[in-house]
């Protein structure tokens, strides 16, 4: 009989420029979900699980076949999964949904699980915190830069993105690092305690940061941040009405 347990994951970054063992980062990650799958009752993968992802309409891009074929795996078992786009892979459509069986999610989701309410989302752009990252990601949105980029070859369109990811990538570690900021300047710190103001959160579940970490906002309500798999291979589990990180040893 399965338990009540309920995983959650970010960041993983498949596919990313500054890996140095493709197969072996993804086998790791498939690995974790091979492990969880006998006592999971959900799965959430909370975004950046690509470092970059775009469906043409008869192509996507290349690789990843082990994790694709073991989100097929699980959700073939009855185990819901859900995927949360992220900055990195914010172009999926409706290729792991149709394909794969996993609920994609493009915005946050409040939703209660077991009598305790979860705040879920990526992390990234949450409130007006980054209005320059929200103007990008409207732009990256809108239909119209979505069909433009469709009409490039996937060639040079996969690697165009691909170049742009990395650099993005950089870009953030050399501004924010992989550091907690404190809880008078993280972002996703402070629009909890905005959320708080209106609604009552048990927990509000965040990747993006690539920090591992739990942070107490109100007296009865945390955040988790995740953490990655690209260092840390962190992920949290919510058991007996308890959220508690933890990291995952491929050797065990």
């Amino acid at each position: 009989m399965k338990s009540n347990k309920i995983y959650f994951a970010s960041d993983v970054h498949l596919g990313a420029s500054g890996i140095k063992d493709h197969r072996e980062h993804e086998i790791r990650f498939v690995k974790w979900l091979d492990s969880i799958k006998q006592d999971a009752s959900e799965i959430y993968l909370m975004g950046d699980i690509f470092d970059f992802w775009f469906e043409y309409k008869k192509v996507v891009p290349r690789g990843f076949t082990r994790f694709l074929g073991k989100l097929s795996e699980i959700t073939d078992s009855g185990i819901p999964v859900h995927f949360f786009t992220g900055n990195h892979d914010i172009w999926i459509f409706d290729y792991l949904s149709k394909e794969c069986g996993v609920k994609v999610h493009r915005e946050p989701l409040v939703k209660q699980i077991n009598g305790t309410t979860f705040y879920l989302a990526h992390g990234d752009g949450l409130g007006n915190y980054d209005r320059y990252y929200n103007f990008l990601k409207s732009v990256f949105t809108s239909p119209i830069a979505q069909w433009l980029f469709a009409r490039l070859h996937p060639n040079f369109g996969i690697g165009l993105a691909d170049f742009w990811s990395g650099k993005s990538r950089e870009k953030n570690n050399k501004i924010y690092g992989s550091t907690y900021l404190g809880d008078d300047k993280e972002w996703s710190v402070l629009y909890a305690r905005d959320v708080l103001k209106k609604h009552a959160i048990d927990y509000f579940i965040f990747g993006h940061r690539h920090v591992a970490r739990k942070v107490s906002v109100a007296p009865e309500s945390q955040v988790i941040f995740l953490g990655d798999w690209i260092k840390l291979f962190s992920y949290a589990v919510f058991e007996n009405d308890c959220v508690e990180l933890k990291y995952f040893n491929s050797e065990e």
